[in-house]
């Protein structure tokens, strides 16, 4: 296959929400209480909420920057690739890298939207979080039919109130909404409990994707404080072998095995060897430690429930087979650092070079499609579809590097993480 004939889904970018996100949405009390954007005396633009500032990671909006001003620091929208907000210019962005679809988790609210949580008023809380959703779908999604893969935040606080909302959402035709890899970290209730089933029953019966990003436990993995950052970075798609511990070993994928639970940017190449762990485990420990998966491994139930989801993972193709191929997705992480934009396509086609397209096709879109419930095709017919279809409507789009002469650590020698503590005022 060449790589103008792709189909490119990616299940995993971001969104740098707009100001106005909330304008129109909002009761008077509500809309007095909402997040709003402040500008510094340095000039910098930070969200506002409850008295407290949200400075923006750098790393959440880089895309279109020289790689020497990455960092940590908030940054002005002005400093940010209009891509990262405007949906208009995120579409020629998709466009001129060649991705069709795109599904966006937030940068405001939150992985688990753990933004409305920390409001004591949880009628505020709820009116705030159920504007957010509408805006996410309705001007974010739904400008754009066809091209994007809408994605809720859940009211965490209260498990009825989780599954009215992805009830509403799928209504909306949103089918996947976001949440943590491991709630206890966030002073929820475990996997392990039956706090979250009505949440996990809603998801079941509607056909709703829960999505675990990494680093959705609000936990950043730093192993010692004077190491250097790239040992967090490195460290951090792998990190969420622990979610996946804990999702088989808990009792959800017995209660309900219709659920759908994708592990996004968390890679695949380390999964095989999980799967073998996880068989070895059960085998060797179950009659002492009271797991019963009947007539099934644990192998058999994660590849059943569980989605995979990959930036760049050259190993992880070559050991596909250990996976549900029905399973296995692609993403792009737009606007992030690890982001493959603008060149996608030519990345991609590295490691799916060779295979059957019948593979390329599923874990390139296909599987988005189906699992996502997600159909691209009855707004445009498949070959407009294409990146070589795309990026013919994008030859005007400058993906020139810029400098804003604002770098970041470069004046700090090696960045360790007690740089990233004290930048994010957790030291």
């Amino acid at each position: 296959m060449h790589v103008d004939d792709l189909i490119l889904v990616s299940v995993d970018d971001h969104v740098v929400e707009p100001p106005h996100l909330f304008e129109g949405r909002l009761s008077k009390k509500a809309a007095d209480r909402a997040p709003f954007i402040e500008v510094q005396p340095n000039g910098r633009e930070v969200w506002m909420f409850e008295g407290a500032a949200m400075p923006n990671v750098g790393l959440n909006a880089v895309a279109g920057r020289v790689p020497e001003e990455y960092g940590l620091d908030p940054l002005a929208f002005s400093e940010m690739r209009a891509g990262c907000y405007d949906i208009h210019e995120r579409i020629r962005d998709m466009n001129v890298n060649g991705v069709l679809g795109s599904l966006n988790f937030p940068s405001l609210a939150g992985f688990t939207g753990q933004l409305f949580y920390t409001c004591e008023d949880k009628d505020i809380a709820l009116e705030l979080l159920q504007a957010y959703n509408d805006w996410h779908v309705e001007d974010w999604c739904g400008t754009y039919p066809g091209r994007m893969l809408p994605l809720a935040v859940p009211p965490i606080w209260d498990a009825d109130l989780m599954a009215a909302e992805v009830r509403r959402m799928a209504e909306a035709g949103c089918h996947a909404v976001t949440f943590s890899e491991n709630p206890e970290k966030l002073g929820r209730p475990s996997w392990h409990s039956d706090f979250w089933d009505p949440f996990l029953r809603a998801c079941e019966e509607v056909g709703t994707v829960i999505c675990l990003h990494i680093g959705s436990s609000s936990q950043t993995v730093i192993t010692a404080m004077d190491a250097p950052i790239d040992t967090m970075i490195t460290l951090q798609p792998m990190n969420i072998v622990q979610c996946a511990a804990d999702l088989v070993w808990s009792p959800i994928f017995r209660k309900f095995p219709n659920l759908k639970v994708a592990l996004s940017e968390g890679g695949i190449g380390w999964v095989p060897y999980f799967l073998e762990r996880i068989d070895y485990v059960y085998q060797h420990h179950h009659v002492w430690t009271n797991q019963d998966f009947g007539d099934k491994l644990p192998s058999q139930v994660f590849n059943e429930n569980v989605l995979t989801c990959f930036i760049d993972d050259a190993v992880g193709i070559e050991v596909r087979h250990h996976l549900n191929p029905d399973h296995i997705h692609w993403e792009c992480d737009y606007p992030h650092s690890d982001s493959t934009w603008p060149h996608a396509p030519e990345m991609a086609m590295k490691y799916l070079d060779g295979l059957p397209s019948e593979d390329i096709d599923r874990i390139t879109h296909l599987n988005a499609m189906r699992n996502f419930s997600y159909d691209p095709f009855a707004h445009f017919p498949r070959e407009q579809c294409t990146v070589g279809a795309l990026r013919a409507q994008a030859t005007d789009v400058d993906t020139t590097p810029v400098s804003h002469g604002t770098g970041k650590f470069q004046d700090e020698g090696i960045v360790t993480a007690m740089t990233l503590a004290e930048r994010m005022g957790r030291k």
